[in-house]
């Protein structure tokens, strides 16, 4: 390690620092005259013009490799691209739920959800209420196969008066809905632009009980999937379905 360390010394610059201290000391003791300083002082000025030239010629070749080195991070970061969607097992779904909640911003559409996922108040609590009582988002509309009203007016609706934010909460769209999709769909401020919670009806998607069926597992589709303008075209042609239907 020191022989290695001795190589990197500028000997260079030590041997011309040596040689003007000695010849300094040399036209002191009268041994040298003034000719002679001049030209050991004219050769230590050409040695340091060439030392300065090798190392701004360094310096121009490390900044090219760091330019050449920086552009090969930026081509990696572009391949390294995020899946369009992830899907997310019953052991993190309740995690990304309330993640995606409190990221959530705007208007919002809760499409062919299953309301027996929010009937008791534990559940209510911890799955609806964040996104109602979320500053961020300005509007809540679920879309709703007609099969459930009576679960809406009889247990959702009174829970829903009952939060700070209730009046965010639209009147349900109720539709003949016989898709077996549901997601909920929102900006989020995480990521500035659209993503959905997606999942399907029936196993192995839902834990179907005899009082509610639970996700068990859900697709988190990221902003720059192409499923997204989808989702969104979808909610829309069943808001301005029930539009002209009033």
């Amino acid at each position: 390690m020191k022989v290695k360390k001795i190589f990197t010394y500028e000997w260079d610059a030590i041997a011309g620092v040596i040689t003007a201290v000695a010849a300094s000391v040399l036209h002191l003791l009268h041994v040298l005259d003034e000719k002679l300083m001049l030209s050991i002082v004219l050769a230590l000025i050409a040695l340091l013009f060439t030392n300065f030239m090798r190392h701004s010629r360094n310096n121009e070749l490390a900044a090219e490799k760091i330019e050449l080195t920086a552009a090969d991070v930026q081509r990696i970061q572009a391949g390294l691209k995020l899946p369009e969607a992830v899907l997310i097992g019953p052991r993190q779904i309740r995690a990304c739920h309330d993640r995606f909640t409190a990221h959530m911003r705007g208007e919002t559409i809760w499409y062919n959800v299953c309301l027996s996922m929010y009937r008791t108040p534990a559940l209510f609590d911890a799955l609806l209420r964040p996104a109602i009582e979320n500053p961020a988002i300005s509007s809540i509309l679920f879309i709703l196969d007609d099969r459930q009203i009576d679960v809406w007016n009889t247990t959702i609706l009174p829970q829903v008066e009952n939060c700070a934010g209730g009046k965010k909460v639209l009147e349900p769209c109720w539709r003949s809905l016989d898709k077996n999709i549901s997601f909920i769909l929102a900006d989020s401020h995480a990521s500035d632009g659209a993503e959905a919670l997606l999942s399907f009806w029936g196993e192995p998607f839902m834990a179907e009980a005899t009082e509610r069926s639970v996700p068990r597992f859900v697709f988190h589709v990221n902003k720059h999937a192409e499923l997204i303008p989808h989702l969104i075209e979808l909610s829309r042609s069943h808001r301005l379905g029930a539009a002209s239907s009033a």
